[in-house]
């Protein structure tokens, strides 16, 4: 049983991942449009990329965000909040190094500092390679005057527009005088007073941006404000509600993981199908399916044929 265990705990990170991945990528189409022209991002985004890489120890790589240019240059973007070390060059070069081998593309990576990062680190020299990455700060730019400025319109009764509503999403990395996460919460609270600036698609967007950004700069413990406010829009609900369909599906699993254990034990002693069904009270042709699917395949673990028996319901 803990062997099992063990062999599903990979499974349950991936689908973890995977399902904050759902969200994360709701952004990426949007800041690949919108965004990176303005952080100086030269090559236009022609298709978002895929971002899971798969090596020959099936050890997966999660990327941020990566986009095919218009010259198919590949354009790939990850986030940093704290400084940029060594080992994070030697990341992002796995990274390049893998994707550049996997789809026969040149690869540009752009780390995207908070304005925390005072001095990022941009050259990585081992042996007589060398290896760089293009930093994008915002040093320039203040989320104060931006604030200042939405609010005063406001004041002044003047509805703000999307060319108003963008450059928020790139308060996080901009220098001010609030925390990223409380840039975050006011960005959110224009976005959500601005509903008639941009399309409700639009905003679901934006507010996929901001919650993006949030994951990737705050802690855990300042993260709770922000998720408070998403879960209030219609973006929230979606999560949620997926959320509670990830969490029937994983419970229903275990369950069905239970029956599949006390059928394989009976088997591997030696009783009949007859036999486990009877002394299991369990039908005949759900004990045959089950022992169908661990002869099929013996590196199966019990909750593979839980998951299997699930789908196929």
């Amino acid at each position: 049983m803990q062997q099992e265990q063990k062999k599903s705990e990979p499974q349950t990170e991936s689908r973890n991942l995977h399902h904050e991945d759902l969200a994360l990528k709701t952004a990426a189409q949007y800041f690949g449009e919108e965004l990176m022209p303005l952080l100086g991002i030269t090559g236009k985004a022609k298709y978002v990329a895929p971002t899971e890489l798969i090596k020959l120890e099936a050890r997966q790589m999660y990327q941020d965000f990566n986009y095919v240019s218009a010259d198919n240059t590949w354009i790939h973007l990850e986030f940093e909040s704290d400084s940029i070390t060594t080992e994070d060059l030697r990341r992002f070069r796995e990274y390049e190094a893998t994707t550049s081998r996997t789809y026969h593309v040149q690869v540009i990576t752009y780390v995207i500092c908070s304005s925390q990062v005072r001095k990022p680190i941009t050259k990585l020299t081992e042996g007589i390679s060398i290896y760089r990455i293009k930093a994008v700060r915002l040093k320039g730019r203040n989320s104060d005057r931006l604030f200042a400025l939405l609010e005063a319109k406001e004041k002044q009764g003047v509805p703000l527009e999307k060319e108003d509503l963008v450059p928020l999403l790139l308060s996080p990395l901009m220098s001010g005088r609030l925390t990223i996460g409380e840039r975050i919460v006011k960005s959110l609270h224009f976005l959500q007073s601005s509903p008639n600036a941009v399309t409700k698609t639009e905003l679901e967007k934006m507010q996929a941006v901001m919650y993006t950004l949030a994951l990737k700069f705050l802690s855990n413990k300042d993260l709770g404000k922000v998720k408070e406010m998403i879960f209030m829009t219609e973006l929230g609900q979606m999560l949620v509600d997926d959320g509670i369909e990830i969490g029937l599906k994983r419970g229903l699993s275990q369950g069905e993981r239970k029956i599949v254990s006390l059928i394989r034990k009976k088997f591997s002693k030696g009783l009949t199908i007859s036999a486990i069904s009877e002394e299991l009270e369990l039908d005949g042709t759900y004990v045959e399916k089950v022992i169908s699917l661990i002869s099929e395949d013996a590196s199966r673990n019990d909750l593979e044929i839980a998951e299997i028996l699930i789908s196929q319901n």
